[in-house]
């Protein structure tokens, strides 16, 4: 498989700047693997295709606030600062991404807020782009997180070009997430409501959650036509005993088991051993999923849709086969469906 095999023409237009206004409204591309066939749908129309005791598989992860804006000592040159990863919480060192990068050095600090209460010194080049920063701050821990929060932006993709809105707060976050560490939302989950979340309970619908804290790297362009040779970015994983109970549970009774996102099936595929069993793990994956691919958990999968040569394309291509994913992405552009973060939705059966 090559690269190039993935591509298509994504009008601009079908880019979704905003949300739809209400969450399990978006609409649902459903396809059936097995007929190869394609219905048109809305994202709460999705509990028809399930029974009691048929498992959900969340990613609980929560978007922490990461993108600030500083000011560069001496010239105020205005820096954007992405909040990457935090390396180390005692002295509050991070890996970031500054933009202009050109202007940044080892050595110069960048100010935050006006009194000087939060300062940044750059300690190091990572990539082009990456830095690490050693942010100067007095006060607790729990006090330097709160200001980070306080002067963060939520962290949209860079393909929405407005300004961001009070609700971007809530609506790029899922209802469900819990645990704080991601830079990017598991965008599938955002199509859940807590009206179709009760609905799918009261039907019997059982659920269960994993972590994986969605970094940049999932939405890297990859650079080479040989899809063996791209490298992913480590993203972090969690998932506890009583979660891979539920699982292997619903797996062993052949219930249909849905896979929400592509980040879901990442800390699934991760963790699964060979005899088709989910083991709890606490730790990094770079796994990079592309057809072909043995999918061991989940028969079953809720995706946006993504952009062109993009590896979740090619993790959906890989679940639902290459030629059929194609042909449905063609219709979804023929039907002016919304693509990516904000956009519609897709269940393949």
């Amino acid at each position: 498989m090559k690269t190039s095999d993935f591509n298509f023409d994504l009008p601009a237009e079908l880019l979704a700047e905003h949300p739809s206004e209400h969450r399990d409204e978006a609409r649902l591309m459903v396809l059936d693997r097995k007929t190869e066939t394609i219905e048109h749908k809305l994202f709460k129309d999705v509990v028809d295709y399930f029974d009691e005791h048929d498992l959900f598989i969340f990613n609980n992860t929560k978007v922490f606030p990461a993108r600030l804006y500083g000011n560069k000592e001496k010239t105020g040159a205005k820096i954007e600062v992405f909040l990457l990863r935090e390396l180390d919480k005692e002295t509050r060192v991070w890996d970031v991404l500054v933009d202009p990068a050109r202007k940044i050095r080892i050595g110069n600090k960048l100010f935050f807020t006006e009194d000087e209460s939060l300062v940044a010194e750059v300690i190091d080049n990572t990539t082009s782009r990456g830095r690490t920063l050693r942010f100067l701050f007095d006060g607790s821990y729990e006090e330097f997180r709160t200001k980070l929060k306080e002067l963060g932006e939520t962290p949209l993709p860079k393909y929405i070009k407005r300004a961001v809105e009070p609700e971007d707060a809530e609506r790029y976050q899922t209802i469900y997430a819990k645990i704080e560490g991601a830079v990017a939302a598991p965008t599938a989950g955002l199509h859940f409501s807590r009206h179709l979340m009760k609905r799918l309970e009261i039907k019997g619908i059982d659920f269960a959650e994993v972590t994986l804290h969605v970094g940049l790297g999932t939405f890297n362009p990859i650079e080479v036509e040989d899809l063996s040779k791209h490298k992913m970015e480590s993203e972090e994983i969690i998932i506890d005993e009583k979660n891979a109970d539920i699982i292997n549970r619903a797996v062993d009774a052949h219930r249909r088991v849905c896979a929400v996102g592509t980040t879901t099936m990442r800390a699934l595929e991760t963790s699964v051993s060979s005899n088709k069993k989910i083991s709890a793990f606490n730790g990094w994956t770079n796994k990079f999923i592309y057809p072909p691919h043995d999918f061991g958990v989940a028969n079953s999968m809720i995706t946006n849709f993504h952009t062109p040569k993009s590896t979740l394309l090619m993790m959906i291509a890989a679940f639902a086969g290459r030629d059929f994913v194609m042909h449905a992405y063609e219709e979804a552009v023929k039907e002016k469906y919304k693509f990516y973060s904000y956009g519609d939705a897709m269940l393949i059966l």
